[in-house]
């Protein structure tokens, strides 16, 4: 069938031997607890947690408590698995200027991006270069400030003058021996023609992921847990001019075999207080895959043998920091968009098995207490199937499960104990990003299939946006949907909700679109799915959209000539590639590496450009 088909799943694990732990007990089986005592692990029961007594016990725990085929997930492009019901919330300025905030998943818990605004300056990142542009009014935007990194700066926060941002070098677990750090910079920025550091932060290990809540960062920075010489590199901090070694005394852990551990290092740094000593907390968990915070907890998920995963919840409030829970569910998480803290319990959706196997693949939904116990469940969804994308909303989930077409489920929570479908729509395609419109429209963003004349399977097609009417959620329908383009049509929206840009109270949807199409007369007679297009055009996709369906209003490019074409060529890592759409009042943005092009959103006309040095 080939590699492009839509078998299996779309998700790949890559192993990596990266140390020689010596193998341990059996999951599931009885452990011999460094102390003396025995412990046993079951699935369904929660192990107390507990701290090394002593360096030693953390290093004798490393050797006996490691399976040996120690390896890390990774996703498509070779980096840790990451953390995906999202949101999209605008806000003004003190002079009632209306512009977007970056596409969160919980509302007041920011996420880094590439890109910030705060309605009156745009700020980006790009590698290792730092931007910050006047961006109001229109015909003045200008480069204020650039700044070349000696790291690859991984993402930015704005608060009021105080401006975040995250370097590090490029993930690599082929050379873990290197013990890479993560550099945290905080700016301030009330002259944004000359920030100032105000604070210098580096931690051991790979940036993973962060939030902002109020004035705090969270961030949290993964070293895996491994031996070098025969000895533990235990994680180091860094601030001001004290160096912190974490010591083995302050690690809490579980007493449980695992493939691999890794020390999660959650810090908290107030951005009120730039002098205070930074909050942090270390965790020698699993390998962890994917992140969600609200404004009290943050889970992370790591997945574990015999098809599960678990999950941690550790509690903030301001600078404190404090493990809560832990529990286990079956299957896989997909993503962050598979996770939801609602009125007190935790919701989760995860594909078990794989797709192809003996034993058919389903999906399912779980519900935990604040004690990571499971109260609810629906099980044996869609089987043969796996998740490609989800959303929660309030007592709602909403499922895309995909093999050779697309089942919308619509499922109640209305009830915790007993989560219930309530109704599902069978469609061609199937979408990889649900976005809320409104209570009772479901925006979908993926592909369109054409399903394959034999076998259980389909052909990726064109990106496909579909407007999903749920109001009445016992026969959920499409009512609107535009194809972009033919097989090898291309968005980052597909794998990075932040590139997605939508305004209800403006009908407006953006996206990005690489787009490809097939000449019909290279292939004679009917052309076959199976045929890619070749790239023709790249840039954003401008959309009107409203309850009733979606239009196309017009596209805009950053590619101006053939001459920059042929120098810079089509593709999602052209320096022409717009990867991020905003808006300031009646102003459309759009960003690539080359420049930041104004467009008005009244009729599309080019009003202004800023080419980017």
């Amino acid at each position: 069938m080939g590699s492009d088909s839509l078998y299996p799943n779309k998700k790949r694990l890559l192993s990596l031997t990266i140390l020689a732990f010596v193998v341990g007990g059996t999951l599931g089986g009885v452990l011999w607890n460094i102390g003396g005592v025995y412990t046993v692990y079951l699935g369904g029961k929660q192990l107390p947690l507990q701290r090394f007594s002593s360096y030693q016990e953390l290093k004798t725990f490393l050797n006996q408590s490691s399976y040996a085929g120690n390896g890390y997930w990774l996703d498509e492009r070779g980096f840790p698995t990451q953390g995906l019901a999202i949101s999209q919330f605008g806000a003004k300025d003190e002079n009632g200027q209306d512009y977007p905030t970056t596409n969160i998943q919980v509302e007041g818990v920011d996420e880094a991006d590439i890109v910030k605004t705060d309605g009156k300056y745009i700020y980006l990142a790009s590698g290792n270069r730092f931007v910050i542009a006047q961006a109001t009014p229109p015909g003045e935007a200008k480069v204020l400030y650039r700044l070349d990194m000696m790291q690859e700066i991984k993402g930015l926060y704005v608060n009021g003058d105080r401006l975040v941002l995250f370097l590090g070098s490029e993930t690599s677990y082929w050379a873990l021996a290197a013990s890479p750090a993560t550099s945290i910079r905080v700016y301030d920025v009330a002259n944004r023609s000359s920030p100032a550091l105000v604070r210098g932060l580096s931690v051991d290990g790979f940036y993973f992921d962060s939030r902002m809540i109020d004035s705090y960062v969270y961030v949290l920075v993964n070293k895996p847990a491994y031996l070098v010489n025969r000895e533990v590199q235990l994680p180091i901090i860094r601030y001001g001019n004290r160096v912190v070694e974490v010591s083995a005394e302050s690690i809490y852990y579980f007493n449980a075999t695992d493939y691999q551990y890794t020390f999660t290092n959650v810090v908290a740094i107030d951005l009120n207080n730039a002098a205070g000593e930074p909050s942090h907390e270390t965790f020698m968990l699993g390998s962890t895959a994917t992140a969600y915070v609200s404004q009290t907890n943050i889970y992370i998920t790591s997945r574990k043998g015999g098809d599960s995963t678990a999950i941690h919840k550790i509690g903030i409030d301001g600078g404190e920091i404090s493990y809560a829970a832990n529990g286990t569910v079956p299957g896989h998480v997909l993503n962050q968009f598979s996770i939801d803290e609602s009125g007190g319990y935790f919701r989760v959706a995860t594909t078990r098995g794989n797709v192809g196997s003996s034993v058919p693949s389903t999906s399912n939904v779980y519900v935990l207490n604040s004690g990571l116990r499971i109260v609810g469940r629906l099980e044996g969804l869609a089987p043969g199937e796996s998740i490609y994308s989800a959303r929660f909303m309030g007592q709602r989930c909403y499922l895309v499960t995909f093999r050779k077409v697309d089942p919308l489920f619509v499922i109640s929570l209305k009830d915790p104990t007993e989560p219930k479908v309530l109704g599902k729509l069978k469609i061609p395609g199937y979408s990889d990003y649900l976005h809320p419109y409104d209570e009772n429209h479901i925006i979908g963003i993926g592909k369109e299939t054409v399903a394959a004349e034999e076998g259980d399977w389909s052909w990726y097609q064109g990106v496909k946006i579909s407007l999903f009417d749920v109001s009445n959620v016992s026969a959920p329908k499409e009512v609107s949907k535009f194809e972009i383009g033919d097989r090898g049509t291309d968005s980052p929206v597909l794998r990075d909700h932040k590139a997605f840009l939508f305004s209800r109270e403006k009908g407006l949807l953006v996206i990005p679109v690489l787009l490809a199409e097939v000449d019909p007369s290279m292939y004679p007679g009917e052309v076959s799915p199976t045929a890619y297009g070749q790239y023709v055009w790249q840039g954003a996709y401008v959309f009107a959209i409203s309850e009733n369906g979606l239009a196309l209003r017009g596209r805009i490019t950053h590619i101006s000539n053939a001459t920059a074409l042929t120098e810079q060529g089509y593709g999602l890592d052209s320096p022409s590639m717009i990867e991020r759409s905003l808006y300031i009042d009646d102003v459309l943005y759009t960003i690539s590496d080359r420049m930041i092009k104004l467009n008005s959103l009244v009729d599309l006309r080019e009003i202004n450009r800023v080419e980017l040095p």
